[in-house]
């Protein structure tokens, strides 16, 4: 942008901030490209964003990013606390530069007990109903997985799916070791497996003292009714209940749901760890750590520290439960925040900053496992520094600060030219960046054309660069040798881009790892960096996962490209039939999962239908 047209704009961007208003919302910037910038609340929308645009003395990457500013959206709320929580459903949705970001790559898991006459109890990620009752989220798969065992050796709760509940005729081998008490064949009644499942429930809600005293009373029932054999059962039940609560050293007694959060910065970095307590049961801890650290927009009158876990609270609840306490290592005053968490779950939450007894040993513990991952984090950075900068060394690339170097590798992956997908993966900073990955369709080729397959792919990726302010990136990796570097330096040359850019990794004799081999699109010669070569170490790293995330998504189109055929092989099954098919059973196993009856109740499918479709896929 030259300066005439920047301060063309700037005129503009404040011909629009003297008319907003001066009421509670939320702001967003945006660059020349588009791209967003920065999300911001505030409490007064005009005061606010005048502010970023006044004379006065700015921080120099405020000013940086205020320079960029092309435009600005903004969205007036009814209230500051319904403001911050747009303000971070839109920073996890829109990642901006400039805002400190919380990353969620995966949810968090539940346990949870089916709502059936005779409930199981399952491990569980996604979305949650009201036909289940769900418990948690607990902080990891092994969490969950310990509180499953404990359920089926205390309550002896069923595991199995429900195909295999509903076909058993005799009891399996977790009744034999006394970890289920065989509904599926009626040893147990619905009323007294229905007691247990409560009993379970109320275990994870914390109230092992009134399960205790529950089975204490129930046993000494049946024994005062001459019932000796289902008191013994019930025993082995209070037993079993004793030993885990007697080795649990972390019970929590009145301390039900609890989240302890610790946020330690170092060394450039910050992390957060969450460490949960559910049920009064002390279930471990999750690290996190923010991006944008070093670009994002600080608050002077707060520490980092503080604007770290301020950010953590507002992104890691925004669509999650909370508990009624949390537990901070760091203390601040934000009514703000904790309003609108408050007004998201429904009911008080009490920020604890300084906790006693065995709260503050909970802290303790959660401030120590930070420092730990933040240090293992930061040493893993460090070797990542060093290939980046063998790297660099190594191809002649010279570039101020390696942190900025980007990398975009290419892959293609097809089954005898079927499904041909390829994919584009990027490292930046150091780290493989994956929200920026794509996969792209390929199609219109010969089947099994790679070369073909590999200009397309480039073309689509790179055709939009020309003429516009884009930067490219710093180096392209292609996963092949000669043939597939000359596709690529053919498309450059054509797009008018520069052809340096390009570096095949050829497989070495035997395709071993090791003995790769860099090939260049200009003039020089071919480099081999040796099986102890840093600089290969990352090469491979980045080919590895170009090649790890093209072969994912060929195999995700075969496999549906393949249900849908065998499905289109069916006589009387149309695109509509299939549709309703696939809709209410997932997938194909599914289809071929169900009986004839649960297939006649998708509309449009008869008895003879049914019974077609069910012989078909069997």
């Amino acid at each position: 942008m030259t300066e005439s047209a920047g301060n063309a704009s700037h005129r503009e961007l404040l011909k629009v901030v003297r008319k907003l208003p001066n009421l509670p919302g939320v702001y967003r910037y945006f660059d020349a490209s588009d791209r967003v910038l920065y999300v911001g609340k505030a409490r007064d929308l005009k005061k606010r964003v005048s502010s970023y645009f006044q004379k006065t003395a700015q921080s120099p990457r405020i000013k940086m990013m205020v320079e960029r500013i092309a435009r600005l959206e903004t969205t007036v709320t009814r209230s500051e606390a319904e403001a911050l929580i747009l303000e971070n459903n839109l920073i996890k949705s829109l990642q901006p530069r400039y805002n400190i970001l919380f990353r969620d790559d995966k949810s968090y898991p539940y346990l949870k007990i089916t709502g059936e006459a005779y409930p199981r109890i399952v491990y569980y990620r996604g979305a949650i109903d009201r036909k289940n009752q769900y418990f948690g989220p607990f902080p990891n798969a092994w969490a969950v997985r310990e509180s499953i065992e404990i359920l089926q050796k205390v309550f002896l709760l069923r595991t199995c799916e429900d195909s295999v509940f509903s076909n058993r005729t005799r009891p399996c081998l977790l009744h034999q070791i006394k970890r289920c008490s065989a509904p599926c064949v009626r040893l147990v009644s619905e009323t007294d497996y229905q007691r247990d499942v409560e009993n379970a429930a109320r275990f994870l809600r914390g109230e092992q003292s009134d399960v205790l005293e529950e089975l204490e009373t129930r046993m000494q029932e049946y024994a005062s009714h001459l019932e000796f054999e289902e008191a013994a059962m019930v025993r082995n039940q209070i037993a079993a209940l004793s030993q885990i609560l007697h080795q649990q050293s972390m019970e929590a007694g009145r301390d039900t749901d609890v989240d302890i959060i610790a946020a330690v910065v170092e060394g450039g970095r910050a992390c957060v760890n969450l460490a949960m307590v559910r049920g009064g049961r002390h279930l471990g801890d999750r690290a996190s750590f923010p991006s944008n650290l070093q670009d994002a927009l600080k608050d002077d009158d707060e520490t980092i520290e503080v604007q770290v876990l301020k950010a953590f609270l507002a992104q890691h609840y925004a669509d999650r439960s909370i508990p009624r306490t949390l537990i901070l290592n760091i203390e601040f005053d934000e009514p703000a925040l904790v309003k609108a968490l408050m007004e998201q779950c429904g009911h008080t939450i009490h920020l604890v900053f300084q906790p006693q007894g065995l709260r503050r040993q909970w802290l303790e513990m959660a401030q120590k496992g930070a420092k730990m991952a933040l240090e293992r984090v930061l040493h893993q950075e460090s070797a990542q520094l060093q290939r980046t900068q063998a790297l660099l060394e190594q191809i002649g690339l010279d570039i101020e600060d390696p942190d900025t170097l980007r990398i975009e590798a290419f892959d293609i992956s097809h089954t005898q030219g079927e499904s041909t997908q390829a994919s584009c993966v990027v490292f930046q900073h150091h780290a493989m960046q994956n929200g920026e990955y794509r996969r792209y369709n390929i199609s219109n080729i010969v089947p099994g054309d790679d070369y073909a397959a590999m200009r397309q792919v480039l073309i689509r990726r790179y055709e939009k660069f020309v003429g516009s302010e884009n930067k490219m990136p710093d180096l392209v990796l292609i996963d092949g040798g000669k043939g597939q570097v000359e596709a690529a330096r053919q498309v450059f040359a054509e797009l008018g881009h520069d052809i340096s850019l390009i570096v095949g990794v050829a497989k070495g004799e035997g395709r071993k790892v090791g003995l790769e081999t860099l090939v260049f699109a200009d003039d020089r010669p071919s480099k081999e960096l040796g099986k102890d070569s840093a600089a290969l170490m990352l090469v491979a790293q980045i080919r590895d996962e170009a090649h790890r995330f093209a072969i994912t998504g060929m195999r995700t189109k075969r496999d549906k490209k393949r249900q849908t055929s065998r499905l289109e092989e069916i006589e009387g099954v149309g695109a509509k039939r299939r549709q309703k098919l696939l809709a209410r059973f997932g997938s194909l196993r599914g289809v071929a999962d169900a009986s004839v009856e649960d297939l006649m109740s998708v509309d449009g499918i008869s008895r003879k239908l049914a019974q077609q479709i069910y012989n078909q896929l069997h």
